[in-house]
């Protein structure tokens, strides 16, 4: 495993509607973590604020999987580009409208993947970004 290699503690959570996040943002604290990974999920995107809020109020470094939270205050994100993807999947949806039959048409994959910082929540955690990593991302947020 990963986290075990890295010498790494990595706990789980379950969200499956928008009301295990009051048991969520209980429990997190008592295990008194280091940072917060948060995965690409429908649920999680729709409570995108209270999670990024939850993370600032608990003043842990938050990673996303998605740009939108680094944009309303979340520390950073690294994964698919959503718009990009949206538009490539209107292209097959208009192949499929022309009479392409969609069992004829490749599966596509993301392709363009952004990282993205916000500076203005990594000095309200104290947190100091290796210019080598800013370097590297695709957007940094004042």
């Amino acid at each position: 495993m990963a986290g075990r290699a890295l010498t790494l503690d990595l706990h789980s959570l379950e969200v499956r509607s928008g009301g295990d996040f009051p048991r969520i943002f209980n429990t997190i604290p008592k295990g008194r973590p280091e940072a917060l990974i948060v995965l690409e999920d429908p649920v999680i995107f729709n409570h995108r604020a209270p999670i990024v809020e939850f993370a600032a109020r608990a003043r842990l470094p938050a990673i996303y999987a998605l740009r939108e939270f680094v944009e309303i205050g979340g520390l950073m994100s690294y994964g698919y580009d959503l718009s990009d993807v949206s538009r490539r999947g209107a292209a097959i949806v208009d192949k499929i409208l022309k009479g392409a039959k969609p069992a004829d048409l490749p599966v596509e994959q993301p392709t363009k993947f952004e990282l993205v910082i916000n500076l203005k929540t990594a000095k309200a955690l104290g947190l100091a970004i290796p210019p080598s990593l800013l370097l590297q991302a695709d957007e940094v947020i004042q």
